[in-house]
C-alpha cells in the first residue's frame, strides 16, 4: 500500500533525515525515479565509497548536471559529503539528496553544506492526515503510525515488527557506528528512558536507575536525539517573574516504538500510561504538522513548580494556543485547570483533547475528540 506523503521535493540540494523504517528510500526512489542513487545500507557499497570516495566523484561526474543524485543513508560514509561540497561548488552540481537517520556523525562533517548549500528536511512516520484518517486512533496510540506497522494486518504481526524494531535499533544503528560502548548499559537505560517518556527528565534519577553516571546517561539521550529516535521538548517560561520549571520533557518519535521499548508488550504499565501515548501521538502530529506546512512559532510545554502544568503550547509573538491532552472519554471543568492557569498570565487560544465523541465548550475552551482536533489541525485552524 502507497501513501501520499505530505512533504514536498525541494527544488535543489537538501538532507533528508528521518528514523529507520519512516519511509525515506520509498519516498526518494518514488519522487525522484531517474536519479542516480548511491545506496550505503549495501555494506559492499558502503565500504567501496569509505576506502575511494573519489569513486563517487567520478561517477557523478559522468552525468548531467541536471540529474538528480541521491545518496541513501549518508552517514555511513561521511567523507562523501566533502566531494558533494565539492561537486557543487567547483562542478556546478546542485541537485542532491542526502538521506540520513543518524545525524551524529553528518552534524561533525557536513557544516559547509548545512551552511544554506542544503536545505534540511525531516520524514516522519505517517500522519492522520496522509494514511486520510482511516486508522483507529486507539491503533495509531498503541502500535504507531511507520508504514509497516499501519499496513500490517494484525496486531501480531505490529508487536513482532515493533520488537524486532527496537531490537535492530540496538545492533544496527548503535552497534554498528560504536555510538556506545556499553551496549548493555545502555539497553537498560533504553527501557527506563522510554518509561520516563512525557515526564520533566531527571537525569540523575535516570542514570541511577539503569547503574551509569549521570555524564553517561546525558551521552545516551544525545545518541537518541542524534539518531532520531527521540525529541527534547523545552519549557515555556513567558515572563520573568513567573517561577516556572525550567526540566525539558524527552518523547519518542514514535508511540509504538516506545511501547515496544517499555515493554509494553509483555507487561502492564502504570495507569497513566495510556495519557503518555496519547501526548506522543499528539506531539508527532503537531511536529509533523508544523515542519510541512513550514509553520513558523516554537512549540514546548508549561508548567509550574506546584504541578500546574499544560501539555503543549506554541507560539509566535503575540499569537498563543494551550493544548492540553486528557486520555479519558468524558471532560470536567477541573481537566480546565492547567490552560485556566496559563491565561492568567498570557491570552491564548485554548484546546482539550480527549478521547470522547462530543465537541463542548467550557468557558472559551475548545474540548473536540482527538480525530476532530486533528482534522483542524490540518486544516490550519489551530496552529498558523
Amino acid at each position: 500500500m502507497m501513501f501520499s506523503r505530505s512533504l514536498v521535493a525541494p527544488k535543489s540540494a537538501f538532507f533528508l533525515f528521518g528514523p529507520r523504517g519512516t519511509g525515506k528510500s520509498t519516498w526518494i526512489r518514488t519522487t525522484f525515479a531517474d536519479a542516480l542513487v548511491i545506496d550505503l545500507l549495501a555494506a559492499e557499497a558502503m565500504l567501496l565509497y569509505q576506502r575511494e570516495p573519489a569513486q563517487f566523484r567520478a561517477e557523478v561526474l559522468a552525468q548531467p548536471r541536471d540529474r538528480w543524485i541521491v545518496v541513501d543513508e549518508v552517514q555511513r560514509a561521511p567523507t562523501l559529503l566533502d566531494e558533494v561540497h565539492f561537486l557543487m561548488e567547483a562542478k556546478g552540481y546542485k541537485r542532491f539528496a542526502l538521506t540520513g537517520s543518524s545525524a551524529r556523525k553528518i552534524r561533525r562533517g557536513a557544516a559547509n553544506l548545512l551552511a544554506g548549500r542544503a536545505i534540511l528536511k525531516q520524514m516522519f512516520p505517517l500522519t492522520s492526515q496522509e494514511i486520510e484518517f482511516s486508522t483507529p486512533i486507539d491503533q495509531l496510540r498503541r502500535f504507531g503510525s511507520l508504514p509497516m506497522s499501519v499496513t500490517a494486518q494484525e496486531d501480531e504481526a505490529r508487536e513482532a515488527f515493533l520488537r524486532a524494531y527496537v531490537t535492530m535499533y540496538l545492533a544496527e544503528e548503535i552497534k554498528a557506528e560504536a555510538l556506545v560502548r556499553n551496549l548493555g548499559g545502555f539497553s537498560r537505560f533504553l527501557e527506563i528512558a522510554a518509561l520516563a517518556a512525557g515526564q520533566r527528565t531527571n537525569v540523575s534519577s535516570i542514570a541511577r536507575d539503569a547503574g551509569v553516571s549521570r555524564e553517561t546517561a546525558r551521552g545516551y539521550f544525545d545518541v537518541l536525539v542524534d539518531t532520531l529516535i527521540g525529541t527534547w521538548l523545552p519549557s515555556y517560561r513567558p515572563r520573568a517573574k513567573i517561577k516556572e520549571v525550567a526540566l525539558p520533557k524527552f518523547y519518542w518519535f514514535d508511540c509504538g516504538v516506545l511501547n515496544a521499548a517499555a515493554g509494553a508488550f509483555d507487561q502492564p504499565l502504570p495507569r497513566d500510561w495510556d495519557g503518555v501515548l496519547l501526548e506522543h501521538l499528539l506531539l508527532h502530529e503537531l511536529r509533523s504538522y508544523i515542519h510541512h506546512a513550514g509553520v513558523k512559532g516554537s512549540l514546548g510545554y508549561w508548567a509550574t513548580p506546584s504541578g500546574t502544568e499544560v501539555d503543549f503550547v506554541w507560539w509566535r509573538g503575540t499569537r498563543f494556543v494551550a493544548i492540553e491532552a486528557k486520555h479519558g472519554t468524558k471532560v470536567r471543568p477541573e481537566h480546565r485547570k492547567g490552560i485556566a492557569s496559563l491565561l492568567s498570565t498570557t491570552r491564548a487560544d485554548s484546546y482539550i483533547v480527549y478521547r470522547g465523541q462530543r465537541e463542548l465548550d467550557i468557558e472559551g475552551t475548545r474540548v473536540l475528540p482527538v480525530e476532530s482536533f486533528l482534522r483542524r489541525l490540518y486544516s490550519g485552524d489551530v496552529i498558523g
